[in-house]
């Protein structure tokens, strides 16, 4: 079979997959450079960048020139398509997303909150804006108040499901029973939910599906059941590009399926991660000590907060995962070995086609 093109606005990929967008620095230049060489879309998270103990405008100035320094590397490394993830909770994002796009960067993927005003922040056409959503009814209300507001639609649509990992966007009791909740149940009303929007700004609004993909079979699924594409995470986590400590890779080669639960992060998220000894130590001391000069994220509660959910990430991007907490979707535990991204992609493009 001949493999399907990805077409998002002005971006046309040569392999339907966008490699998910990681924070706290899972995601950066190396890695989405290599996924956007082997045909994909890279993405770069903005997520964490500065140092979370600096005062605010020290906090601002550091997030903003490190990512002007992954943008530049990533694109020195390669001339396909790159992309910038976002947090709507990110209490700098308005200035992260202005500096991406004066860097260059020609699509913004942003989730964690509702992007009501990001058409606003993005006056070039030629810039793509792909919210992230959970559910029909979330995009229906963003492309019913970008087509109020601004007389446009969005680019493309990430529709993640609730097998993903870090924090998601459902709550505790529907993560209980995800089957309600899967992707195969969700695409299908959100493909129809655009309808209206496809035909009032005459083109297609590709719908890409996130969360539990694995390999070559659920990617084929997922096109068969009306997708453009996949974002994939996970799997990119284990590859020899990822920048992340060899100790947070181990984690994901040591996890069992028993490990990957579901937490209560401090933003007032569920989040899934591997339970580690730093979830186990949060069991008998309840709450560890938390120092916040300047607080990255609008929505932590950090009076009542159990830890600093992005310390606890830095600490393992950096190997002290005894200290850290550490994101993954839920078959992270099928994962048994470190390969390079060409290897994956080839992997994943040889699955497809046998599918």
């Amino acid at each position: 079979m001949e493999i399907p093109k990805l077409r998002i606005g002005s971006f046309t990929s040569d392999i339907p997959i966008i490699q998910g967008g990681m924070g706290v620095r899972v995601s950066l230049a190396s890695l989405s450079s290599a996924v956007a060489n082997e045909g994909g879309i890279g993405t770069i998270s903005s997520i964490g960048l500065g140092d979370i103990e600096a005062s605010k405008q020290e906090y601002e100035r550091i997030s903003r020139e490190a990512l002007i320094k992954e943008i530049r590397k990533a694109k020195s490394k390669t001339d396909g398509h790159l992309a910038v993830n976002f947090m709507g909770v990110l209490s700098n994002v308005d200035d992260l997303i202005k500096t991406s796009i004066d860097a260059g960067i020609k699509m913004i993927v942003f989730g964690a909150g509702l992007p009501t005003k990001l058409p606003d922040l993005v006056h070039d056409p030629s810039v793509n804006l792909v919210p992230i959503v959970s559910s029909a009814r979330v995009a229906e209300l963003i492309l019913r108040i970008w087509d109020k507001r601004y007389e446009r639609t969005a680019d493309g649509l990430i529709l993640e499901g609730p097998l993903a990992g870090g924090h998601l966007g459902f709550s505790e009791e529907q993560l209980e029973h995800p089957e309600e909740y899967s992707l195969e149940k969700l695409l299908p009303e959100v493909l129809e939910c655009i309808k209206t929007y496809e035909d009032k700004y005459a083109r297609k609004i590709p719908v890409i599906t996130g969360g539990g993909i694995y390999d070559g079979k659920d990617i084929a699924r997922m096109l068969s059941l009306g997708a453009s594409g996949v974002q994939m995470g996970t799997r990119f986590v284990c590859t020899e590009e990822c920048g992340v400590s060899l100790e947070f890779k181990q984690a994901y080669l040591d996890a069992k399926e028993e490990d990957i639960v579901i937490i209560k992060s401090p933003v007032g998220m569920p989040g899934r991660a591997i339970k580690n000894s730093f979830l186990k130590d949060l069991e008998v001391k309840g709450k560890m000590k938390i120092k916040c000069p300047y607080r990255c994220l609008t929505i932590c509660k950090v009076d009542k907060a159990q830890y600093c959910v992005a310390l606890a990430l830095v600490n393992s991007y950096f190997g002290d995962v005894d200290h850290g907490l550490i994101f993954c979707g839920q078959n992270a535990y099928r994962i048994n070995k470190i390969i390079t991204v060409k290897e994956l992609i080839q992997e994943l493009l040889s699955g497809l086609k046998a599918a």
